[in-house]
């Protein structure tokens, strides 16, 4: 390194040096060049090293000249044994005669021109060396530091660690966030230009509070405030953060008011209720399935959007979407709104046409309490996965949790995974290798999921269309009495899986997998395999009845032949929009204020009262505060002597003789 290019390291810059007795000296050369004798200056001696051609200058106000950055000190010649000044001599001097050459030797240019010429040639030449200097220097400091680390390291015997793979990283229930936007997969299907059009300068009228992830605040949707909804952290417990959402008191009086207007049964009293509250999330809920029920499929998505919206604005700042690490307790109320507005957005985005969107909402309601499952999200995310033509997440969720949560014994699980695998050997771009191992392990797990749900052959092939051979309807394994002896709950899961993927297994090539796979369990079958007996045992044991997140699940999901599945004692009972079969152990927060109970239609003479007297209420329709409905029938009784009392004191009797002797109008005509 030069001794200017040090002097610069240390501050020490051409300007900053005491002045000498002789520094300001004018000192002209003959030979000075066109652009640069144009330019007076302050003259003098310069240190060793910097002799020059033309005008020479000791300006205590320039920056250091960079030109010589590149020098050693105490040298003045190149690597070919010229010196500096020599070869910038004759450079000088070519320049000169192209110029010459070009017409324009004989012109001498203004000196502004000249001057500003000079400075753009300077400027640029500082710039350059300027940044080769720094990018030598920190290059320099960068090698340093990873030498003191290498010695370091060896010292203390460490290594660092390799960075693991991006597998690795990532929870099986990880949520991409770019993924949670259906925008993002139809612009992959139709184009931006198609799915966004006149969208973007709508939105940039207007300002909102929060940037969310689940939805696009709309410019139609009332101004939002904060209606009272916020969450809190309960705990954090072995990597996992539990939060749950909290109502305030003027959100309670509105949670109140919207109990009374659903069990009204009128839905304009929700609409007027959403006119004062318009960020309710219940009532957005229970509207939108009175919307979704008149077909209005838009005005139901947009509701269900908005409260999204609403419910994400109250997110915590530690609560995650994509983490896998934070849970929402089904037993609050005040939680499974959000359970539920998810789920009701996901089955939107499945009918929209954004399978790959709707797994990822599917993975994120499977994450907020993935032990307990409360709507059963396992009985569809093999369904999107196949769709969104996701094998390989599909096959290893079901590696990763076959162990402990024994996905197998599920139908939609035992027979969509050797499809994914199925499906994933007919992909060209693999190995020949790979893609024969891939369909050796799908026709070995199609076996054991013929094995052990034999009543789905017939009716998957009776929906796909497909007739099978008299071999195989004939058969006792396959035949009606497979179906027919199916327990109730198990009945149930085949109806769901059945209605939902039935029109995956349609492709010939699939159809002609699936007979080669039948007949060689048959031949297991006639040749007495014990894994035939085994299974038959097992279903009689594990499917007596199935709990209630699978019983919820099914009035969710609407599959009509899986509703007409359900028990007596299910279908029997009222299901809420806003709450399908409420947890039996119910966490409250808040207890409802006590009201008036509704009519007793059993009690002839209390429903005459109350025709008689509206504001008449027995006393065993309120319960009383020591034991729940509890009857105090003598103050009942007192209460009835009471009102009629009243009723009587009430009546007035007109004086019906008087009546008689004045006449009645007109009377005089008649005479």
């Amino acid at each position: 390194m030069s001794r200017r290019a040090l002097r610069r390291l240390r501050g020490e810059q051409r300007g900053q040096e005491p002045l000498g007795p002789g520094a300001l000296q004018f000192v002209l050369r003959e030979d000075d060049d066109a652009e640069e004798g144009s330019k007076p200056g302050l003259g003098g001696s310069r240190h060793r090293g910097a002799e020059k051609e033309g005008v020479r200058v000791n300006n205590r106000f320039e920056l250091i000249n960079f030109e010589g950055l590149e020098e050693e000190p105490g040298s003045g010649e190149r690597p070919d044994g010229t010196s500096v000044a020599a070869a910038r001599s004759r450079g000088r001097a070519k320049r000169s005669a192209e110029a010459k050459r070009a017409g324009v030797g004989d012109r001498v240019a203004p000196p502004e021109q000249s001057n500003s010429s000079g400075k753009l040639r300077k400027k640029k030449k500082k710039q350059k060396t300027k940044k080769n200097s720094t990018g030598e220097t920190s290059g320099t400091g960068l090698e340093d530091i990873e030498h003191v680390l290498e010695r370091l390291e060896d010292k203390g015997g460490l290594q660092r660690p390799s960075p693991p793979a991006l597998s690795a990283k990532r929870h099986v229930l990880y949520v991409e966030h770019r993924h949670l936007n259906p925008d993002t997969e139809l612009k992959r299907y139709f184009g931006a230009r198609a799915v966004l059009g006149e969208q973007r300068p709508r939105q940039r009228q207007r300002v909102y509070p929060k940037c969310t992830w689940l939805t696009t605040p709309k410019s139609t949707w009332p101004r939002y405030t904060k209606p009272g909804l916020s969450m809190r952290l309960l705990e954090t417990k072995k990597g996992l953060c539990f939060f749950a959402f909290e109502h305030s008191e003027e959100y309670q009086q509105v949670q109140h008011k919207f109990l009374v207007a659903v069990e009204s049964m009128e839905p304009n009293n929700i609409v007027v209720l959403l006119q004062t509250s318009p960020y309710h999330v219940d009532s957005l809920l229970q509207l939108s399935d009175a919307c979704r029920f008149q077909e209005d499929q838009e005005m139901a998505r947009d509701l269900i959007e908005r409260a999204l919206y609403c419910m994400e604005n109250a997110f915590h700042p530690l609560f995650s979407l994509t983490s896998g690490a934070c849970r929402l307790d089904y037993r609050r109320p005040e939680n499974r709104s959000f359970y539920l507005a998810l789920y009701k957005q996901m089955s939107f985005l499945e009918k929209r046409g954004c399978p790959r969107t709707a797994l990822e909402y599917c993975k994120l309601i499977l994450s907020l309490e993935p032990d307990e499952d409360p709507l059963c999200m396992l009985l569809l995310v093999d369904h999107l996965a196949l769709r969104a033509r996701d094998y390989q997440y599909l096959i290893r969720l079901f590696e990763e949790w076959e162990a402990h949560r024994n996905l197998s014994q599920l139908p939609n699980f035992a027979f969509s995974v050797p499809l994914a695998h199925f499906l994933l050997s007919q992909q060209a771009d693999l190995p020949e290798q790979e893609r024969s191992s891939m369909r050796e392990n799908a026709s070995l797990l199609i076996c054991r999921a013929l094995t052990m749900f034999p009543g789905v052959l017939m009716p998957l092939l009776e929906r796909c269309s497909v007739r099978p051979d008299t071999t195989v309807s004939s058969h006792r394994f396959f035949g009606p009495d497979a179906e027919i002896s199916q327990p109730p709950a198990l009945n149930q899961l085949v109806s769901l899986y059945l209605g939902r993927s039935h029109f995956l297994w349609k492709e010939p090539a699939t159809m002609s997998w699936l007979e080669e796979n039948v007949h060689a369990v048959l031949q297991a079958v006639d040749a007495g395999d014990p894994a035939v007996d085994a299974c038959e045992g097992r279903r009689r044991v594990l499917y007596q009845r199935a709990p209630r997140n699978i019983h919820r699940h099914v009035i969710l999901s609407e599959v009509k032949e899986a509703v007409a599945a359900l028990p007596p004692d299910v279908t029997t009972q009222p299901v809420m929009g806003f709450d399908p079969l409420p947890p039996l152990d119910t966490i409250y927060s808040y207890v409802r204020p006590e009201r008036l109970g509704p009519v007793n239609h059993g009690n002839t003479i209390a429903l005459f009262f109350r025709s008689l007297l509206p504001n008449y209420t027995m006393e065993g329709e309120r319960p009383d505060e020591g034991v729940a409905g509890a009857l105090n029938r003598n103050q009942g009784l007192n209460r009835l002597m009471l009102a009629v009392r009243d009723m009587m004191a009430n009546f007035h009797f007109n004086d019906l003789e008087g009546a008689r002797e004045e006449p009645l109008d007109g009377e005089a005509d008649w005479d």
